[in-house]
């Protein structure tokens, strides 16, 4: 049950984790080509809600993610990528952390299109998924400390709920029309649905079948053992230790979901490494 472990020093491209170290690639490939291509670049592939719907071009809300209007449009969203997906991926790893991105990533498309099925005005940008990692980010490390704007130190928490209040507010206000507000607050409760409701469940659904898989079956009846006089236990030998209930397993599970593999305890270490045991066998 050893963690992962990742660093953010220095900043090495060919030390970032697969998912991260492709997301960046892609990113700046597409955004090379949209410089070539031009205006049409955007209609085609950034999310307009009018032709994902009467149109039926359904790869917007995916292409969308990798489109960006500007290099410092495109180098934020990198750094908050970097910034907070190498933590996330090294907890995950790059099959979930990409799982995760892309559910964010259409968190965020739906809200916009539920919002604004008619509007013709490209929405581009990894900005939702991005949202969707501060607050995986902020549920892993609650207390850990980001410079807000690299000068104003809080945590991660307080950080994820500050972001979200900001993005509702001039969200409802329009304060910034250019900024699809509500597409950034859909990745963010995309991804807090996902870590708080949907992932516990599929943790606990998969151990609930491996339990059951392994019951004894109530159907066909034992088989009549032949008598044999029963062994005597030698006094040195140690009794063996008794299941975890798997109540304590979800209970371990949902903390480690929750807070990280490091929050664990030593002694919850090795329930989970018991269990880990048995799954093998």
């Amino acid at each position: 049950m050893a963690a992962r472990t990742f660093s953010h020093d220095p900043i090495s491209f060919g030390r970032m984790p697969p998912a991260i170290k492709g997301l960046i690639i892609a990113n700046i490939a597409v955004f090379a080509v949209a410089s070539l291509v031009g205006p049409k670049f955007y209609d085609l592939f950034g999310l307009v809600p009018q032709h994902v719907i009467a149109d039926r071009w359904v790869w917007q809300p995916v292409s969308y993610l990798f489109v960006h209007g500007g290099l410092m449009h495109l180098l934020f969203n990198l750094f908050a990528l970097w910034m907070f997906g190498m933590p996330v991926e090294s907890q995950w790893g790059s099959l979930e952390f990409l799982k995760f991105y892309f559910i964010c990533g259409l968190g965020a498309a739906a809200a916009q299109i539920a919002l604004a099925p008619h509007s013709m005005v490209p929405v581009i940008g990894a900005s939702g998924p991005i949202y969707g990692l501060l607050v995986a980010f902020a549920m892993l490390y609650p207390d850990a400390v980001v410079y807000l704007y690299f000068l104003i130190p809080v945590k991660a928490s307080h950080m994820a709920i500050l972001f979200g209040l900001v993005e509702f507010f001039a969200g409802t206000t329009g304060a910034t029309p250019g900024i699809a507000r509500f597409a950034h607050l859909g990745g963010m409760v995309t991804g807090y649905i996902y870590i708080r409701w949907w992932w516990i469940i599929k943790v606990r659904s998969k151990a609930f079948f491996q339990q059951l898989a392994r019951a004894p079956s109530a159907i066909a009846p034992p088989r009549p053992r032949p008598a044999r006089k029963p062994l005597e236990r030698a006094p040195e030998e140690a009794a063996p230790k008794p299941e975890e209930p798997m109540a304590e397993i979800d209970r371990i599970l949902d903390k480690i979901l929750v807070s990280g593999l490091d929050s664990l305890t030593d002694e919850e270490r090795r329930i989970m490494q018991r269990y880990s045991d048995r799954m093998k066998h």
